[in-house]
């Protein structure tokens, strides 16, 4: 009998491509629960999963849980309740840290505190890096199994040919400026950059909230710079809503160089979406994103911000050599669709070594 999983989220695309392509899976992933809030159809936070009365009248549907997104507002006490919550009903607890630094929480207490409670309290841990591996092991003494991230985008557009376009295009996507991101001095770095290159130009996007005012993410500093930068030329702006996935796949195509305007962060979707269409990332050294994936490193502009160590170059010096160089890095959709059958079968060894170790273990009724 197929073991049914509690994915928290089971809707998140990282989720759904932990599942072999050809659909040949040993798990049954529950779908998410419509949360509390009136929110859309398809969204799945803030996940109900995670509330341990949940628990306790489901536990009965679902033979393990596995957390990866979603805990970003739950109290660390709330955790501990849903852990103990789990060992009542025999129901293990598997955990991917996707995040060891929250990108929506500027303070990192918080999160530290809820992961606290769930590497020591989960039967395996899984993280993306060997780095982020080794930093759990600092600080958990937890071994964190490393499996790469699954692709993004889908297979179809894996295999289609990448649409040529003008010139040399780098891209800063302001998105909906989450606490981790500083996009200013990254903007002010990619034109100082690109400013006296042939053919190079600077395309920033931002989303309609940063830059109206009276809406809630507002930012009125951001939204003047980068007027006045469009003013003068030295950045292309584009002011839009959030971009449907296949806007979002043109938008990445239309760059040669996508800069991740982030202070601090572990690792990324948009990476992995961007190595997916063949599009460069020239990312912060704050994180693990160079063991991710091939990409262009570049020096954060706060020192503080950087990871012990690093080498990495100013984004000038680093735009201006990809210029010159031109590095091209695309996922091969044969390898990309390889390593997605390994990464299934990865996490279905993982759940049925945990669920092996379970004592008077009822699986669950799915009839």
């Amino acid at each position: 009998m197929s073991p049914v999983i509690a994915s928290v989220p089971s809707g998140h695309v990282y989720v759904r491509h932990l599942a072999a392509p050809d659909g040949d899976t040993r798990v049954t992933r529950l779908p998410d629960p419509r949360p509390r809030a009136n929110v859309p159809d398809a969204q799945w936070w803030p996940p109900r999963m995670l509330e341990p009365g949940w628990v306790e009248e489901h536990a009965g549907e679902f033979d393990l849980m596995h957390v990866h997104f979603g805990f970003d507002a739950v109290s660390p006490q709330t955790l501990v309740e849903l852990t103990e919550a789990l060992r009542r009903h025999h129901r293990p607890l598997v955990l991917t840290v996707h995040d060891l630094r929250n990108p929506h929480h500027l303070d990192p207490a918080l999160h530290d505190a809820q992961l606290g409670v769930l590497v020591e309290a989960a039967d395996a841990v899984l993280t993306l890096t060997p780095g982020a591996a080794g930093r759990i092991r600092h600080r958990w003494g937890r071994e964190a199994l490393v499996v790469p991230h699954p692709h993004v985008v889908e297979e179809e557009r894996l295999a289609a040919p990448r649409p040529a376009h003008e010139g040399f295009v780098v891209g800063v996507h302001v998105k909906s400026l989450r606490a981790g991101m500083d996009p200013v001095p990254v903007i002010d770095a990619a034109v100082a950059a690109l400013a006296d290159l042939p053919d190079a130009r600077v395309r920033v996007d931002a989303h309609t909230d940063v830059m109206t005012p009276g809406f809630a993410r507002h930012a009125p500093e951001v939204e003047h710079h980068l007027r006045d930068l469009a003013l003068s030329g030295a950045v292309e702006l584009h002011v839009h809503d959030y971009f449907t996935d296949g806007q979002l796949w043109d938008y990445l195509q239309s760059l040669d160089v996508s800069v991740l305007p982030y202070r601090f962060g572990t690792h990324s979707g948009w990476l992995e979406a961007c190595y997916d269409l063949g599009t460069v990332v020239a990312a912060p050294d704050c994180g693990y994103y160079a063991e991710q994936r091939p990409c262009l490193s570049y020096a954060t502009p706060r020192p503080a911000d950087r990871l012990p160590g690093s080498r990495a170059l100013p984004l000038t010096d680093v735009l201006r050599a990809a210029h010159r160089d031109r590095p091209a890095w695309r996922a091969d959709p044969f390898e990309r669709r390889r390593e997605r059958v390994q990464i299934a079968a990865l996490h279905e060894q993982v759940y049925a070594n945990v669920l092996a170790a379970v004592p008077d273990r009822r699986p669950a009724c799915t009839s």
